[in-house]
């Protein structure tokens, strides 16, 4: 987790402001990432455009490493995650991966569920357990986090994708977003996602994440013991890498 000052700016309207606006009105230069500031973030969130899924792949490692790097919140994470959930309608989005035969809609979803869960609950707490007082100045953190409903609204319709790997994406998203204290109300409908995901899932993180979302929740729950205990740095794709490894 990062620790740092509090340049992040990032808006936060009722609703998702437009990836353009994100783009064109953050003052990425003032921002912190993993190797300097960001402003070098615009060129790199526009290459998630490009038509070329090699290119679109590229560039989210390469956000991976600057606003994700090590599993940690940077003061320009906040700002890159609007932009990712406020292009997922685009259709770029559409582009279909070679080899996976999957949109770069799901690999853009991942990497929303991987940023929000190194800023999940868990993450928080177990950070404070571990070194007591680390985060109380984490402005980065805390903006992330205040984010959580504005990207739990751009992500949730794509829970119904009919593409598997797009439903099982945004699920895992929610799933993790719905921490938030305004989220509770969707937790029994999300509860359903959740025992498809365990079901379902080939991922074994993923199914943890599921598994803990349930237990937490409160739901009766298969394999009680089986994801009881975990590293450190389990987590859905916890090496901030995830699906963006070749093949493209």
């Amino acid at each position: 987790m990062n620790h740092n000052s509090s340049k992040s700016r990032a808006p936060h309207e009722a609703g998702l402001p437009p990836y353009q606006v994100v783009l064109a009105e953050t003052d990425w230069g003032s921002l912190q990432t993993a190797f300097g500031n960001g402003e070098d973030l615009p060129k790199v969130l526009s290459r998630l455009l490009e038509p070329d899924p090699k290119v679109q792949v590229t560039a989210l490692s390469e956000l991976s490493e600057l606003v994700g790097h090590q599993n940690s919140i940077y003061e320009a994470t906040a700002p890159v995650a609007m932009y990712v959930a406020g292009i997922l309608t685009h259709p770029a989005a559409m582009t279909l991966r070679p080899y996976l035969n999957a949109p770069i809609r799901a690999t853009l979803l991942n990497w929303l569920a991987s940023t929000a869960y190194d800023a999940s609950d868990e993450i928080v707490d177990r950070t404070e357990q571990y070194f007591p007082g680390f985060l109380t100045h984490d402005t980065a953190v805390t903006a992330f986090r205040d984010l959580r409903t504005m990207l739990y609204r751009a992500v949730a319709p794509f829970l119904q994708d009919s593409n598997e790997d797009v439903s099982e994406a945004a699920a895992l998203a929610v799933i993790i977003l719905a921490e938030h204290p305004a989220l509770a109300e969707h937790r029994n409908h999300l509860a359903v996602h959740a025992r498809h995901i365990l079901g379902t899932s080939s991922d074994d993180l993923n199914r943890r994440v599921a598994w803990k979302a349930l237990e937490a929740w409160g739901h009766d729950i298969p394999y009680p013991e089986r994801f009881r205990e975990e590293p450190w740095d389990w987590g859905p794709h916890s090496d901030g890498r995830g699906d963006l490894e070749p093949p493209f």
